[in-house]
């Protein structure tokens, strides 16, 4: 199997890639909360918006991703060379999911009227054919980053994904800071101050249409004549259980977003997921890391599925995840008075759904480390069966809770589903393809954090500067603490780190 040590510079480049990006568009955050007003709705309604889009991406790649790895490792199947078999995976795959998209795009334009209508945006449909251009692109462009991904080619993924963001933040910038001052000229008649939701869209657009260029040298590796029906069959057979597994999984993160406003109909519905959405976004440091990971770890583990030590190396992935994502946990959680700036000022009443997302987070990323048992074992569908569970538990929660306690019943229902999920998969899984996972450890850690995080509540000095010097003590204990479990590991770093 790949090293720890190629798992780790991998998740460097992609966690920097993610890191930056996701932080120069996070950036955006604090734009758009100092500019459109709580009240108005007008975040709430991208935050809906992107709660269909990141659904209809899963739909759009019906598990294709995955699926491309997990094929593009078992060239024996076929007896083919390796570059004709890896050419016609890819060429399969992107085809499929390119016709797929095309398809997308061609429907929502000729209904735009009747689905804009049931969205609720019928006095906005151009939101919607923005946002289907967008997210048709976005398939299509996931199995050319999953061929960046196999091929190891993670500065590109890289500059691509960060390229993309950089875009995106400088046309923002421009939009909302500095076209309101000059909006007075001739050359800027077609700026439009009150439509600031709407630009938001097609700025995101136009950098998914420009990123696309980027690809030009994979699309040549890319042959019509290679795509293979046979072979996508037995794709597809793989690639369902993926598909319901990642409908119900996306549906575990966006179906508050998607429900909150169904459940609290009118304006308060809309500006309660505006608040909710946008303090949402200061968790996310949790979904960087998780993401990072995801992109490194799948390939990795895939290539190295035949090493006899693969599961105990699972096994320490999954712990070395935990111990850094509580970390993270606590550095926000600790400094979370720092944080609260990070969006307009009426927009923080949300702000305590935040460690309640970031714990949902760091489930679903264990979730996820969870879920390789039935992926090499072919057993796909079981990511169905309990992803449909934990978003059946989440979904119950925000029928029930919504209505009572708005926004909040949101955080804790994606905690209960992914805690379900967690427990389901961990159970099944060891019966199934037993890994030997660190559960004490994990579990200390976790208790550790809880512990240290209670008492960064119940201790509050009034002053800023004692309450964040005490936050910063409780914080050094959690590492001091770690260091000590791990100190073997620490010793082969340090000594690593001195003979260089």
């Amino acid at each position: 199997m790949p090293s720890l040590k190629r798992l780790f510079s991998d998740s460097v480049v992609y966690g920097l890639s993610s890191i930056v990006g996701r932080f120069l568009n996070y950036l955006l955050v604090p734009v758009y909360t100092y500019h459109i007003s709580a009240a108005s709705g007008g975040y709430g309604v991208v935050t809906n918006v992107y709660a269909y889009t990141a659904l209809l991406l899963v739909i759009l790649t019906f598990g294709m991703e995955t699926t491309f790895f997990y094929y593009s490792n078992r060239r024996e199947r076929d007896g083919d060379p390796d570059p004709a078999y890896r050419r016609r995976v890819f060429s399969t795959a992107l085809g499929a999911v390119g016709a797929v998209a095309l398809a997308f795009v061609a429907l929502v334009m000729a209904f735009i009227g009747p689905i804009s209508a049931a969205m609720g945006y019928s006095d906005h449909p151009e939101y919607i054919k923005a946002m289907s251009v967008v997210v048709a692109l976005d398939a299509f462009q996931a199995i050319l980053f999953a061929r960046l991904r196999q091929d190891g080619k993670a500065w590109k993924f890289a500059g691509l994904k960060v390229g993309f963001i950089a875009m995106s933040v400088l046309l923002t910038l421009f939009v909302f800071m500095v076209a309101p001052h000059w909006s007075h000229m001739a050359w800027m008649s077609w700026y439009d101050e009150a439509d600031q939701v709407g630009y938001i869209f097609y700025i995101n657009l136009l950098c998914t249409a420009v990123v696309t260029l980027g690809f030009v040298k994979e699309l040549k590796d890319f042959h019509l004549s290679s795509f293979n029906f046979q072979l996508l069959k037995r794709m597809l057979q793989y690639a369902w259980p993926l598909l319901l597994f990642g409908i119900v999984g996306i549906f575990n993160q966006v179906a508050d977003k998607i429900l909150l406003p169904w459940l609290l109909p009118g304006d308060e519905g809309m500006r309660q997921l505006g608040v909710y959405g946008a303090c949402v976004k200061v968790a996310m440091i949790m979904a960087l890391i998780t993401q990072a990971f995801r992109y490194a770890y799948e390939p990795f583990v895939f290539g190295g599925q035949k090493d006899k030590q693969s599961k105990e190396t699972q096994a320490l992935a999954t712990k070395y995840f935990v111990m850094f994502t509580l970390l993270a946990f606590l550095a926000v959680m600790c400094y979370i008075d720092v944080f609260q700036y990070f969006v307009g000022a009426d927009y923080r009443e949300a702000l305590p759904a935040v460690p309640i997302v970031m714990m949902a987070e760091i489930l679903m990323g264990i979730y996820f480390n969870l879920s390789f048992w039935y992926k090499l074992t072919g057993q796909t569908w079981w990511g169905a069966v309990m992803s449909a569970i934990g978003c059946a538990v989440l979904v119950a929660v925000n029928i029930v809770f919504v209505p009572r306690i708005g926004y909040m019943a949101c955080a804790w229902g994606g905690l209960a589903g992914y805690g379900v999920c967690v427990l389901l998969s961990y159970f099944i899984g060891q019966r199934k393809n037993p890994v030997p996972y660190p559960v004490a450890a994990i579990g200390g850690y976790f208790a550790l954090t809880l512990a240290l995080y209670a008492l960064t509540v119940l201790l509050r000095p009034e002053a800023l500067g004692w309450r964040l010097a005490l936050n910063t003590l409780l914080l050094l204990v959690y590492v001091a603490v770690v260091a000590w479990n791990e100190r073997s590991l620490v010793r082969k770093v340090t000594r690593k780190l001195l003979r260089r």
